[in-house]
Parts: C-alpha cells; structure tokens; sequence
C-alpha cells in the first residue's frame, strides 16, 4: 500500500475570488554582525518580487517576470534604487532617535516597517496597512479607519502626535493605501500572471508516531498559500482536541501544513468517520481524504522497515567476512614457505602512515 494519497478532484474547478496582497519590509540596524545595516524587500503575494541592502546598493528583481516592467517603464528599477538608498538613510536616523527615547547607547538594535495593501479581485475590497517596529516589538501603526497613529509603548507617543497634526501625509497616506497601491497590486500581478495565479494541490498523508499518538493529517505541495486543512465527522468539523499547524514553504516555492487529532478515545471502528479535508482559494472543490489506517504512517513501521534493512545488511556483511577469511587461509597455506621478511617487506611501516593519518588531518583541519 502506497504512504501517499494522491489527490485528484473530479470535474472542472470553478474559480473563486482572490485576494492578492502587496507588502514592503524594510529593515535598518545598528550593532547587528554580519547583517547588512539596512535592507528593504518587496513581497506580492508573499513571493519575493525585489530586494535592496545597504551593501549592493540596488533594487533588483527577484522574480524573471519583474523585468519585464522596464520594457513599460524603463526608469523603473533606478528610480526604485534611488528610494532605497534614501529610506537607508532615514533608517539610520530613526534609529538614533529610538535609542534616545529607550536611554540606550550601545548595543544591536532593529528598527522595521511593513506597508502595503490587499485587494479582492472580485469586491473591489482594499484593506491598507502601515507599521512600525522597535526591537522586535510594535512602535507605531496606522489606522486607516481613524486616520490616526497607534503608539502602544510611550516612547512613540511624541511621534504620534506630530504625525497625527501633519494633515498632508496622513492624506498621502490613505491615498497611497487605498488608491495607489491596489494599483500596483494589479499590475505586478498581470505580470506575473502565469506563476501568481497557479493552483497546485497537495499530496496528503496520514502520519501518526505511535499507535497512541495523535493521527497528523499532512499536505504538502500546494499553491496558493491560502489555503485550509481541517478534520470532519458526518460532515461536521471538529475543533476540540484539534491541533492546527501554520502553513509553511518549502524549497521550492509550495506550501504545507499540518492538523492533528487525538483518537485515543475514538473506537477503531468509528475512525472510518473521520476525514481530513483540504481546501484551497480559487478551488471551488474541497479535496477530502477518508481516514484509513492501512495508509497510515507510523514510526513503527519506519522501524520495521530499517530493521529488515539492517539484518540484510548484517546477512551481506558475515557472508562477505566468511569469503575473505577463505580467500586469506587459502593464501597462507599456499605461502607458507615465504620466509617472515619477505611477507612483510611490502607494507609500509606504522611511522610514515601515522604521519600520512596526521598529515591529512591537518589538511582537513585548516581548509
């Protein structure tokens, strides 16, 4: 039996609505080894799409279809160096400030600020978004409702009053959240059409530690990111003894996550209840995978499986031992008037293949 179900959905998937999202981390700072002093990086659709730093002192694209913006707009990527370069410099001053406001003269310290918006390609709906943070902590948000500042921590409240009398930029800035940035969301996913809007689905497995444990429902392999993993019984889904995991990336750009259950309540009999359904936005169809314990991964199996391997292995390895030590009794019969010089005259002494052993070692200690 095959540890992997394969999903494949029947009929033609509808697509629904999709909200697609644009976000800017910039990140300046201060006694921070072997980091660059400030870096600022570009996500649509939590793809990476540009990065900048302090370092190269360039705004690159990180995705083959961004380039093609500067067929459109030829001063794109300088112009977008140029306000990288700029917002480095402002970092550096912010935090010098921030160090004044906490008495802080020495040590690492990290200023960040994350804008952006999302936008609902079917409702129009824009949500905008403005924060900033000290040392891993929020300093200030913005409230596009109230057009005000957030300041949970004291030391931002100066700021936010200035900010909060400064009329211009908080128009600036509802304009930009709700006008000029759901723009820029359509566009750079027109460009990057064909890889933005792909719907991959996963493949599932059960997994499970040991016969006790909590049964995992895992997929792996998806894309879009928006996605949901839940169990069910009778067509009701079940919250209580329910762990849900984040969805996290892979290497290769997908996604996975995981939910976990405990049926150690649960009769084997009733088991077969139970599903695990995965769902995924612009997938109309929900993919659902019935609970089978023939296809359920444990350790014990794992452990079956090495252990077989291992007394193969140890099989292989005697029978090899047994061939050689023929092969060696034969040839010492045969030889058995060489004299005691000559059956050693051809092996090299213990000193110079301990130097060699030494020798060697060094090698692999300094390079």
């Amino acid at each position: 039996m095959k540890p992997f179900i394969f999903l494949l959905l029947l009929g033609l998937h509808e697509v629904t609505s999709v909200t697609h999202s644009l976000k800017y981390f910039y990140t300046g700072s201060s006694g921070v080894l072997n980091f660059p002093e400030y870096v600022s990086v570009g996500m649509i659709d939590d793809v990476q799409i540009s990065r900048c730093d302090s370092i190269t002192k360039r705004n690159v694209p990180k995705q083959d279809w961004m380039k093609h913006i500067s067929d459109d707009d030829p001063q794109y990527w300088e112009e977008e160096t140029q306000s990288c370069l700029v917002s480095h410099q402002i970092f550096k001053i912010n935090i010098d400030i921030a160090k004044q406001r906490f008495n802080q003269t020495e040590g690492a310290h990290v200023f960040q600020r994350m804008y952006g918006c999302e936008w609902d390609d079917e409702t129009g709906e824009v949500n905008g978004y403005d924060q900033f943070g000290y040392d891993g902590e929020d300093f200030l948000s913005f409230n596009l409702e109230t057009e005000t500042w957030i300041a949970p921590r004291q030391q931002a409240e100066l700021t936010k009053h200035k900010w909060d009398h400064d009329r211009a930029s908080i128009a600036y800035n509802r304009n930009y959240l709700t006008q000029i940035c759901p723009e820029w969301v359509k566009k750079y996913v027109n460009y990057g059409r064909s890889s933005l809007m792909r719907t991959v689905l996963p493949s599932v497995s059960f997994l499970q530690k040991t016969p006790s444990s909590p049964i995992s429902c895992h997929a792996t392999g998806f894309y879009p990111n928006k996605a949901d993993l839940v169990w069910r019984k009778d067509g009701e889904e079940i919250h209580e003894g329910v762990d849900k995991g984040e969805i996290l990336p892979n290497h290769d750009g997908t996604f996975q996550m995981s939910v976990e259950m405990d049926f150690s309540s649960v009769p084997e009999e009733e088991r077969k209840k139970y599903e695990c359904v995965f769902q995924l936005s612009g997938v109309k169809e929900d993919v659902i995978i019935k609970l089978d314990r023939a296809v359920t991964l444990t350790n014990e199996k794992n452990a079956l499986t090495t252990m077989i391997i291992a007394i193969v292995a140890a099989v292989v390895l005697l029978a090899a031992v047994a061939l050689i030590g023929l092969f060696v009794y034969r040839k010492k019969t045969a030889s058995s008037t060489f004299s005691t010089s000559s059956r050693y005259s051809n092996l090299p002494s213990q000193t110079s293949s301990l130097s060699a052993s030494e020798s060697s070692s060094d090698g692999a200690e300094t390079r």
